[in-house]
Order: structure tokens, then C-alpha cells, then sequence
């Protein structure tokens, strides 16, 4: 870590919805990369997603509600806005060219870590940004993601840990769940169950 050097955080995801997991992220991320601020990006276009996302403003509403009393992470609407496919590299350009002194971390599970060389631009991209990759002790991940058997490495990529709490939590379990209409008070954030019930989102009918 640079020393006296502003670190800015990016965190960017679906968020349909943004659910506890999403949450203690943020937090272990404020708490141990030694962040400035934490930018959260609610995707636009996603290319890699093969499903149709929810509307990008219901997905915007939600990601504010369940950020808004963390004190230095930030909903940053920009990707929402974007023409054509939402590419990492674009916001971390931006990003770059407002802050031209500070430090970059992008932060990603292990399993979208490993895919790093499918990103578009991604050795760019590490040349950007540090990579704090999240970890979860204890868990049956698999082999641990490894940054230097990624092909083609750029010289200085720079990569850190990001410790976190098992938590099995996933989107998918809470779109099934509000589909069949049963309780998210354990999975989301109070304010994004409240969202998901009054906008009746995810359901068939």
C-alpha cells in the first residue's frame, strides 16, 4: 500500500437484489483496505449475464437502501447510465482520470478473480488498480485462487486479501424465495425486503 495515498475502493455487481453477503463485503472492505471511500456500482448493460436483469432503477433503489448506513461506501450510478455493455475497464478509466492521485482497489470474490483474463481489457485493468480479492476461511471453494498461475500476468499486478465470514447468501436464493412469497427478513437488508414486497418484484404474477 502506498503510503499518504488516497485509496479509493470499487465494488461492482448486479445487485438484484443487494443481500447480506453484499453487505458484510462492504464492510470487511472498509474495515481492513484502508479506504478513502468505497464506490458501489450497480451494473448496467452486464455482458457476461445470461439471465435479463431487474430495471436499473429498482436495482439503483435497493443498492442505496442497503449501503446508505455505511459510512464511506457510496452508490455510484454512472455504470446505470452507460450506452452499450457495462466493462469494468470504462469505470476504472473514469475513475482514474477524477482521481489521478489515488489509488484504485477493485474488489471481487476469488471465483471472479480466476476469471480475470475473460474481463475485457483486464490486464489493463490490473495495471489500474490493485485486485483485493475476498476469501472465505473455512469454506469448500474449492482450490484458492492463486493470482500467479493466471496466464499472461502483467508485470506489478498487485493483489491483496479481503477476509471474510462464511455466508452462503446468494441473489438467486432470494429471487426463489420472493417468487414464492416467503420472508427475506434473514437474507436482505430490512429496507430491500421492504422494496422487494411493495414493488412486488421478482415474482411471476
Amino acid at each position: 500500500m502506498a503510503l499518504n495515498r488516497l485509496r479509493i475502493g470499487v465494488f461492482g455487481g448486479a445487485f438484484d437484489p443487494p443481500h447480506n453477503a453484499h453487505v458484510a463485503l462492504v464492510q470487511a472492505a472498509l474495515a481492513q483496505l484502508g479506504l478513502a471511500e468505497l464506490r458501489i456500482f450497480p451494473t448496467g448493460d452486464a455482458w457476461h449475464k445470461k439471465r435479463a436483469l431487474s430495471g436499473g432503477a429498482s436495482r439503483l433503489a435497493m443498492a442505496q437502501l442497503a449501503f446508505e448506513a455505511l459510512p464511506g461506501a457510496v452508490v455510484d450510478a454512472r455504470e446505470l447510465r452507460r450506452a452499450g455493455p457495462t466493462y469494468t475497464l470504462d469505470t476504472l478509466r473514469e475513475l482514474q482520470q477524477e482521481h489521478p492521485a489515488a489509488e484504485l482497489v477493485l474488489i471481487m470474490g476469488a471465483d471472479q478473480a480466476a476469471w480475470l483474463p475473460q474481463w475485457h481489457g483486464w490486464r489493463e485493468i490490473l495495471e489500474m488498480a490493485v485486485v483485493a480479492v475476498a476469501r472465505r476461511p473455512g469454506t469448500a471453494d474449492g482450490t484458492p485462487f492463486d493470482p500467479h498461475e493466471l496466464p499472461d500476468l502483467p508485470p506489478g499486478a498487485r493483489f491483496e486479501n479481503l477476509m471474510l465470514a462464511p455466508m452462503d447468501t446468494s441473489a438467486t436464493e432470494v429471487r426463489t424465495r420472493a417468487a414464492q412469497g416467503q420472508d427475506l427478513f434473514q437474507l436482505v437488508p430490512p429496507a430491500v425486503a421492504r422494496y422487494i414486497d411493495q414493488h412486488h418484484l421478482y415474482r411471476s404474477t
